[in-house]
């Protein structure tokens, strides 16, 4: 079924952000396209949703007001879509997001009995970078995700830990023995730069950054090309195309192992393909 609700899920990140380069990235729009998203609704409603000003974005009293009604009618449109009065035959639609390397290394096991168990469900798979993965699942734009498990998990999500990889420094095979001095090649921003920040706060050094790419598999290409040392999880490392152009660099401490997850809106447990799909991964690890 067509998805009708995009600019209301548009509308919810951007009122959690009030940031419009970040939405525009997590949600892969483009600038100008966010911008029209909230001019049309400003428009079909009649009311101004956000203040634009010199201290950045904030949503106006209709805007908080809409944000109630926005995040009621897509709960309400998830729990009519996926209505069924036999969960033996679910048929519609689960979208996972993943990313690339989660797709290869983990999604055929994790999703092989729910896919025996209801093979009616059609599955929408979306891949992108790890660090928007809880975000996009938060705004209800995908059902499903299988990502890295902060500390703190946003309240409304729930997850089952699934894997745990280690954090490990890598850098090209036929680069000098750089050691761990740098330059550096860490992702602009998720869970594995925050571990990475911290190792570096805990030794009393500050990295000599020579890229920060979005995502991993960028960033694997840029330590390929000799450009500094990374920082990725090894299970990334290990099913990476460029893997053997690349050494791991041991460290007496590493940063702390990495957990995947299995992770739902805590809601969404009442909604039969979400509900199927958790009871048949209750027992799978890796």
């Amino acid at each position: 079924m067509r998805d009708d609700h995009r600019e209301l899920r548009l509308f919810l990140h951007l009122a959690r952000t009030l940031n419009f380069g970040r939405t525009s990235l997590d949600c892969h729009v483009s600038p100008a396209t966010l911008t029209r998203t909230v001019q049309r609704l400003e428009s079909d409603l009649g009311h101004r949703l956000f203040d634009r000003g010199p201290r950045g974005v904030s949503l106006t009293a209709e805007g908080h007001r809409f944000r109630e009604y926005a995040a009621q009618a897509l709960e309400l449109w998830r729990a009519y879509r996926e209505e069924h009065p036999d969960p033996a035959e679910l048929t519609g639609r689960l979208a996972v997001f993943a990313t690339v390397t989660a797709c290869q290394a983990l999604l055929p096991d994790l999703l092989t009995p729910f896919r025996r168990a209801h093979p009616q469900v059609r599955l929408d798979l979306r891949t992108g970078d790890a660090a928007a993965a809880l975000a996009r699942l938060d705004e209800g734009e995908v059902d499903v995700a299988v990502a890295g498990i902060p500390a703190r998990l946003p309240e409304p999500l729930v997850s089952r830990t699934v894997a745990r990889t280690d954090l490990v420094f890598v850098s090209a095979c036929d680069r000098p023995d750089p050691g761990l001095a740098g330059p550096f090649v860490l992702p602009h921003r998720g869970l594995v730069r925050d571990a990475a920040d911290r190792w570096f706060r805990a030794h009393g050094t500050a990295p000599d950054l020579a890229a920060e790419p979005e995502g991993h598999e960028a960033l694997l290409a840029l330590v390929a090309l000799g450009c500094g040392t990374g920082v990725v999880p090894r299970l990334v490392l290990d099913h990476s195309a460029v893997r053997d152009r690349l050494t791991a660099i041991p460290t007496d401490t590493p940063p702390e192992p990495f957990p995947i997850g299995l992770c739902v809106r805590r809601a969404d447990l009442r909604r039969a393909h979400v509900a199927a799909l958790w009871s048949l991964t209750a027992e799978l690890t890796f």
